[in-house]
């Protein structure tokens, strides 16, 4: 059977079914990718593509590259067509694997962004920033309910809900024939979520909408012992080729990084600053920084405490930015494919930069 379903991006659906054997296990389980042609999700892709892997997506077409190049791990897969915000179009695949990924989200309201990104325009890219607090009308939803709501909540946040209740009430196709209850396999549900660096250049709403998304899946799965959440929260993602924009702002990120790991503790440092300013002004920002005092891993749902609002929550996500250096899309992807290892049951709730360093090896 296969491994790996997926969801991800601008049009919601189900992105991949891929085997856990070629992230390093022979036999290993079966897991779903849920999202959509994301950079993220294509990092996982590659590392676990065989020809029993299935992909699914809003067009049913094969990834090519923005250059139109066809990737060899490509033809390993079968594509097609699914949509995330309606489980009536993936719910008859998840029987079938034993773990999902989620990777659906969106940086700004405007997607035009990643395009832009990819290609690296920067006009386009700037306009992307300039309309995408503009356009908080979701136009993805599927129902009534979905209506009247921004597209962060849609993409960040229900996507993510509707993918994880569906996975939730499907029943492994071997479930009946496992004597022993207490030996079946824990289904990893793993969210692409985010560390709270962007503000103010990204609206609020985008990384509390994701953490939004992180509170109810905890409390969705708490009850279920035979799933485990895992929370991906990777900091400014960069890679040189796909999006070379950025690379000189990871670089500038990194050094600020290393910069603050090395000053001794009670020196005053630019991050301690925003951090004390922030706290003048909300007695809750103590939650903002729930990244640099929480532990590596824990699996403490998280609480329903209320998001630090205004410019406390903008100067302690500049403090985070000035202090947890950037990733590599690749690294990311590595760490998601150790997340779904069977025999890593330790990996769950929220893993950062740090941990994620950590499960490949890289500290």
């Amino acid at each position: 059977m296969d491994s790996l379903a997926s969801v991800d991006h601008i049009v919601p659906y189900v992105t991949t079914l891929i085997p856990n054997r070629v992230c390093g296990m022979q036999d290993g389980p079966r897991e779903g990718h849920a999202g959509d042609q994301h950079q993220v999700g294509l990092g996982v892709l590659p590392n676990r593509a065989n020809p029993h892997s299935t992909a699914h997506s809003s067009s049913g077409r094969p990834y090519r590259t923005p250059k139109g190049h066809t990737p060899a791990w490509v033809s390993k897969v079968e594509w097609r067509k699914a949509d995330a915000l309606d489980p009536e179009t993936y719910a008859d695949l998840l029987p079938n694997v034993d773990g999902v990924v989620h990777t659906i989200g969106t940086l700004l309201e405007d997607g035009s962004y990643k395009a832009a990104l990819a290609h690296g325009d920067i006009p386009k890219l700037f306009g992307a920033f300039t309309n995408g607090s503009d356009r908080g009308t979701n136009s993805f939803g599927r129902s009534n309910g979905d209506a009247g709501k921004s597209t962060y909540e849609v993409l960040n946040r229900d996507s993510a809900l509707r993918v994880c209740e569906t996975f939730v009430m499907s029943k492994p196709v071997d479930h009946d024939k496992n004597e022993n209850p207490v030996t079946t396999y824990v289904r990893p549900f793993v969210y692409l979520s985010a560390e709270d660096i962007s503000q103010p250049v990204i609206p609020a709403r985008y990384i509390e909408t994701k953490h939004e998304a992180e509170q109810r899946i905890s409390r969705l799965l708490h009850d279920h012992p035979g799933f485990r959440a895992v929370f991906i929260r990777p900091s400014l993602v960069y890679h040189a080729h796909q999006r070379p924009l950025v690379s000189p702002f990871a670089a500038l990120i990194d050094l600020s990084a290393s910069l603050h790991a090395r000053i001794p503790t009670g020196i005053p440092t630019p991050s301690s600053v925003l951090r004390m300013l922030g706290s003048k002004f909300s007695s809750t920002s103590s939650s903002s920084s729930e990244a640099h005092t929480r532990p590596p891993i824990y699996d403490t749902p998280p609480s329903s405490s209320t998001f630090p609002s205004g410019l406390a929550s903008t100067l302690n996500s500049m403090a985070n930015a000035l202090t947890i250096p950037p990733i590599h899309v690749d690294h990311v992807a590595e760490a998601i494919c150790v997340a779904l290892d069977p025999r890593r049951t330790d990996v769950k709730g929220i893993v950062g930069v740090k941990e994620m360093r950590e499960l490949i090896g890289w500290s």
